[in-house]
């Protein structure tokens, strides 16, 4: 067993928007950040790095262990020693590195979160934007009555589950809200102009290729070319007369058989001239690149292609996807270029997020290849 399987990559945890409780309660000499006067406690971190941990280990026999004890991180190396019986007698050095790269990773992720749940605030109080307890607790509503409905204790078991209490959700939803309300008002509207564009430039993926089904012989010589051409207007069969004069690989075992292919999946000499081919024709010889071709068209596939008007719908939605990802980007740049100054961590809990902060040397990997999920 490896010890940081016990520990959270908290990406997944977070994708809605997950959020804190009662951040800002403690006082600032608890804090192991400080936001423009507003502290996220030690007490707070440890939480949603415990409800980070749980949704981790949910469904799994592991025990969570959360290493929250910088910098010398003695409860975690006991718990392990405790918890794991394979790492009992692991050294302590090598435990206290698991501890500190898992706890650096995932406290990193957990604040990162944390900070910029409060940078989302302030933006949007900076905005006028605001989001009513109201509103939160309706989206909550709905949310519990969609995930839980006919089964009323679903809730309750969600929460013990998880770590999370009541107003843990309240406050993820509120964030998100915002987040949400940030983001709509970096978005620019998609114009009919950038759909016709988008349109223009990328026809072929709103139809079909053409296609065309073939047999065919790829000769080594012109003579061989024509002496295979004569055979099959003579009544030969295909397959007797590929196995004796083709040097195609793809066909050689299949008759001479190549089906639906497009115009990039065949050599150029052969594409135009199959393309502009009848069926059920015998054509060539054809020179290629690799010897010349006798064909003949077995069945053409014209392919299709949507209107502007049919494929205006998902375009729209493309150029929004992207719209609201470029506006994503710029809330965020917009709430670091205004917050990050005013934002301080305690050594021990450096990340990107804080002011001042440098990344350190990448970490020697651990003696007990520990990872974080």
């Amino acid at each position: 067993m490896k010890v940081r399987r016990t520990f959270l990559a908290l990406g997944a945890f977070f994708v809605i928007g997950a959020g804190i409780a009662g951040c800002g309660s403690s006082t600032p000499g608890d804090a192991v950040v400080t936001m423009a006067g507003n502290p996220i406690s030690v007490q707070a971190l440890n939480h949603w790095m415990y409800v980070a941990a749980k949704s981790q280990s949910s469904g799994s026999s592991s025990p969570v262990i959360v290493p929250n004890d910088p910098p010398d991180f003695n409860n975690c190396i006991a718990l392990v020693r405790k918890e794991v019986s394979s790492l009992a007698k692991t050294k302590t050095a090598t435990l206290r590195n698991d501890c500190k790269q898992a706890f650096q990773q995932l406290s990193s992720q957990v604040l990162d979160y944390l900070i910029k749940a409060y940078w989302y605030q302030a933006e949007a109080n900076k905005a006028g934007i605001k989001v009513t307890d109201a509103q939160v607790q309706k989206t909550l509503n709905t949310a519990k009555a969609a995930q839980f409905s006919g089964n009323p204790s679903g809730y309750t078991t969600f929460l013990s589950q998880t770590g999370q209490t009541n107003p843990d959700l309240l406050f993820r939803f509120r964030i998100n809200a915002i987040l949400q309300k940030l983001i709509a008002k970096h978005t620019k509207p998609v114009t009919t102009a950038e759909i016709q564009t988008y349109y223009n430039n990328h026809q072929s993926s709103f139809g079909t290729q053409p296609t065309r089904s073939l047999k065919l012989v790829l000769a080594s010589s012109q003579a061989n070319a024509a002496a295979a051409k004569k055979a099959l207007e003579s009544g030969q069969s295909w397959a007797s007369v590929v196995k004796k004069y083709s040097t195609d690989p793809t066909t050689k075992s299949t008759g001479g058989v190549l089906n639906n292919v497009n115009k990039q999946q065949v050599e150029s000499a052969l594409a135009t001239a199959a393309f502009s081919a009848p069926t059920n024709k015998l054509e060539g010889p054809v020179k290629g690149q690799f010897g010349y071709y006798v064909f003949e068209v077995t069945k053409a596939n014209p392919g299709s292609q949507q209107s502007l008007a049919q494929a205006t719908a998902q375009i729209k939605q493309q150029l929004q996807s992207t719209a609201q990802t470029a506006a994503q980007t710029a809330v965020d740049n917009q709430a670091k270029k205004d917050w990050l100054s005013q934002t301080t961590c305690r050594a021990s809990y450096a990340m990107a997020d804080c002011k001042g902060y440098k990344a350190p040397k990448t970490a020697t990997t651990s003696t007990t290849g520990a990872t974080t999920g």
